[in-house]
C-alpha cells in the first residue's frame, strides 16, 4: 500500500500556521469511492483512507514507513517568501505604482 509524506500546507481559511510544522504520513486510495444509491452518501470499502499518522520530522515518519515496510514517496513543502512592506512605502517620491484610489 503505497503512503505519500508531506507537509500540510497553511489553509486559506486560517491566518496562522497551526498544524502546518507536522509531517503527516497519508495512504494513497486503493479503490474508488463509491455513492451509496439509497442515501447519496460516499463511502469506499478502503480503511487505510482513515489514516492519517503525524511525526514531528520528515526522518521520523520515512524511518516508520521504512520499518513498517510501506512504500512511501515524500513531497517536499514549498516555502512561502515574505514580502517585507512598511506603511510609509506607500508615500514614498519615488514610488514605482501610481497611488489611486
Amino acid at each position: 500500500m503505497p503512503a505519500k509524506i508531506y507537509r500540510p500546507a497553511k489553509t486559506a481559511m486560517q491566518s496562522g500556521k497551526a498544524k502546518t510544522r507536522l509531517w503527516v504520513l497519508e495512504f494513497d486510495p486503493a479503490q474508488p469511492r463509491t455513492i451509496d444509491p439509497i442515501m447519496g452518501y460516499t463511502s469506499s470499502g478502503d480503511m487505510y483512507q482513515q489514516v492519517k499518522l503525524t511525526f514531528d520530522s520528515r526522518e521520523q515518519a520515512i524511518a516508520y514507513a521504512e520499518r513498517e515496510g510501506i512504500e512511501y514517496r515524500v513531497i517536499e513543502p514549498n516555502e512561502e517568501t515574505r514580502k517585507r512592506v512598511a506603511y510609509p512605502d506607500n508615500f514614498r517620491f519615488n514610488r514605482m505604482q501610481p497611488w489611486t484610489h
